[in-house]
């Protein structure tokens, strides 16, 4: 749809190996309601008419760039102009749940205007998963390539597309994170080799890249808790287990569907116990998959009882799971946000914006889903 369809509604960072705290035990417990004493939130749609929203990001001026996944960059100005940012992706491979997928404001943004792209692309060796970096003007009217792939070599699964990843996230001391998918494909993640099933580390000046955990099956959100370098990966279970995980450099997470006879084994653990140094998850969804998405922590005294907490986006069920972990990440409790329980349908983003309020992307399609801003009252 084009935009003005869209109506308003409203240095090199790898030696710095990141410590984080040690696993700790998983949990599934059942959810309980919001507690009592919680801050009421107000959601107003900042924008609509958008298709399989995936990502968004806030500049420091407050314009919001929210992208789709079938290709597409909106820019909400901040005050309240919806308006397309014009973008070359003439090679964007779009096929099932692989497209145009994680966006990131560069660090530096302010002074370079730089943001980072997780995409599938088509060449004439055929279709990957690459990161790309963009230019946007000052007047966000349009987007320029500058690192053209960044990284490359990530694989894709070209018949479906199915597990593609792909989110990014910049660590406290500007590395960049890309959490990958398996691609469907069994030996992909236990292969320390592949870039796929994987939470990559990169150099955002050079290209640099190298394995930071493996053992994934399909990483859709990472989340750097505030004031400290704790980093947790949001994974889609199987069947079963959706997981956070509190990564650890080197780790391995323990999902190895590899059957040995080239099948894609999904009766297999998300996390499998009897891999050695197998990390537990810090929160499961057990027995039933809720689809959990981009993830990302409340911080502020707006927030109140609620600061701290890190939130979940949900598709499969349809609203935004809490959860309230200790210091060392070890879950507390978990409860969903009743004021986006059910009503927006499918939630792939939650993502707090430099403004401190919360922005959430709906995936739903059909040129339906929109851009929302929460507040607490």
């Amino acid at each position: 749809m084009p935009p003005t369809a869209r109506k308003l509604a409203a240095g090199s960072c790898m030696a710095a190996v990141l410590l984080v705290a040690g696993c700790t035990a998983s949990s599934s417990s059942q959810e309980a309601p919001a507690p009592s004493g919680g801050p009421a939130l107000d959601v107003e749609v900042v924008a609509d008419g958008l298709d399989h929203a995936w990502d968004v990001a806030q500049a420091p001026d407050g314009t919001l760039l929210v992208d789709e996944r079938s290709g597409g960059f909106t820019a909400v100005l901040p005050d309240g102009t919806v308006q397309e940012v014009q973008a070359d992706f003439g090679d964007l491979f779009a096929r099932g749940e692989t497209g145009l997928m994680g966006l990131v404001l560069d660090p530096g943004f302010e002074g370079n205007r730089r943001f980072y792209s997780c995409q599938g692309v088509t060449d004439e060796a055929g279709a990957s998963i690459a990161v790309i970096g963009w230019t946007v003007s000052a007047d966000w009217r349009a987007a320029t390539r500058v690192a053209d792939p960044l990284i490359g070599g990530i694989p894709v699964n070209e018949r479906s597309g199915r597990h593609g990843g792909c989110r990014l996230r910049f660590t406290p001391d500007g590395a960049l994170l890309i959490g990958t998918g398996d691609n469907a494909r069994g030996s992909n993640p236990q292969d320390r080799a592949s870039r796929a099933g994987k939470v990559l580390l990169a150099d955002p000046a050079t290209g640099e890249v190298a394995v930071w955990t493996y053992g994934h099956r399909n990483v859709q959100g990472l989340a750097v808790r505030p004031g400290t370098t704790q980093v947790f990966s949001v994974e889609h279970g199987t069947s079963r287990d959706d997981e956070v995980n509190l990564l650890r450099p080197g780790g391995n997470y323990g999902y190895d569907p590899n059957s040995g006879d080239g099948r894609y084994d999904e009766s297999v653990p998300m996390t499998d116990t009897d891999i050695p140094g197998a990390i537990p998850a810090v929160w499961s969804s057990g027995e039933q998959t809720i689809a959990t998405s981009g993830g990302t922590f409340l911080d502020g005294d707006q927030w109140g009882s609620y600061d701290g907490l890190l939130l979940l986006g949900v598709l499969k069920g349809q609203g935004v799971l809490a959860l309230r972990l200790d210091a060392d990440g070890a879950l507390e409790e978990q409860f969903r946000l009743p004021e986006l329980e059910g009503r927006y349908g499918r939630i792939r983003t939650v993502q707090q914006g430099t403004d401190g309020n919360l922005y959430v992307t709906t995936d739903n399609g059909g040129d339906a889903d929109q851009l929302l801003r929460v507040t607490a009252k």
